[in-house]
């Protein structure tokens, strides 16, 4: 297995961009994770979903995506993507995230969403203020993650996205730069 730099690294996962190579890893450990993932996401489960997802989240201004991978294997164990990314005053992004079936409970994603958090507020990073994480209600293994890492929910949104054919309530969790957050140093590199 080739290994790539990662943009950030804590003891157990690096943070490294989405590439076409990665293509039949993630859509087979998508599709092993459906039990898990459903009914609150989607990722591509196919190299013909996978591609253009992945390139859109490679390319632009307005969103940033992360393939979570375990140190030493370099195994892919999920995925964090900042969404919707407003500059200016705003300096806002919203969190999309979701670990595989293998890596679940583990603490990965903790750690991950811990270097996202870093990276996402560095000024060599992405350098902004606020992160928002919407989570349907029911959903309380990622209530209970975006809580631990320090979020603080601000209220209820209904009918809010459409997830799986129809719209959805979601709960509305939100970190700023200034915000105390609990979890190990950031490490780059």
């Amino acid at each position: 297995m080739q290994y790539f730099p990662y943009l950030a690294q804590g003891a157990r996962v690096g943070l490294r961009p989405y590439r076409p190579a990665d293509g039949p890893e993630f859509t087979a450990r998508a599709r092993e994770s459906r039990g898990l993932h459903r009914p609150w996401l989607f990722p591509p489960a196919t190299l013909e979903e996978y591609e253009p997802w992945a390139a859109r989240l490679a390319a632009g201004e307005d969103r940033a995506g992360f393939l979570v991978c375990e140190r030493g294997t370099g195994a892919v164990a999920g995925f964090v993507n900042v969404n919707n990314i407003v500059r200016g005053a705003f300096r806002c992004g919203a969190l999309g995230y979701g670990a595989f079936a293998h890596a679940a409970g583990r603490g990965l994603m903790r750690e991950a969403l811990e270097l996202v958090l870093g990276h996402a507020f560095a000024a060599g990073g992405l350098a902004l203020h606020r992160l928002e994480a919407n989570v349907q209600p029911g959903n309380t293994a990622s209530i209970a993650l975006v809580r631990g890492l320090g979020f603080r929910l601000e209220g209820l949104s209904p009918e809010f996205l459409h997830v799986d054919g129809a719209w959805r309530d979601h709960e509305r969790w939100a970190v700023t730069a200034e915000m105390p957050r609990t979890g190990a140093p950031h490490r780059t590199g």
